[in-house]
């Protein structure tokens, strides 16, 4: 697994073959340690490379997910492969989850959410 940063707000997670009992640990601690980080505000797993997730693999990203609502961090999943979105369907952590097409589209919805968020102020400044 490697870690890239990709944007100076988002760090990347892109595991690869299999999320399982096997690599757990390994898989855990880099989700832990990017988003205890300061330098990221965000933390997208891109999918791409992972053919499959067991029990475990789907536990440490409910984990990470709640560890980084906690800090006041955004989450979400790229690149997520057909047989893995069935898998995301039936524990209905699809739900969960902010699931994107890809990284462009995670880092756009941040931009975006960045936009709003300054408007608000604008109106509230002006109110």
């Amino acid at each position: 697994m490697a870690i890239t940063i990709w944007d100076s707000q988002v760090a990347i997670v892109q595991p690869d073959s299999s999320v399982n009992a096997d690599n757990i640990v390994d898989f855990q601690n880099q989700l832990t340690t990017v988003i205890l980080s300061e330098r990221h505000s965000a933390l997208l797993v891109d999918m791409s490379w992972v053919e499959s997730i067991d029990r475990p693999g789907l536990i440490a990203l409910v984990a990470a997910f709640r560890l980084a609502q906690r800090r006041g961090k955004r989450f979400g999943l790229c690149r997520v492969t057909p047989s893995l979105r069935i898998i995301f369907e039936l524990t209905q952590l699809d739900r969960a989850f902010e699931i994107f097409e890809n990284r462009t589209s995670f880092t756009d919805a941040i931009a975006q959410k960045q936009e709003e968020v300054q408007n608000q102020k604008e109106v509230l400044l002006i109110a």
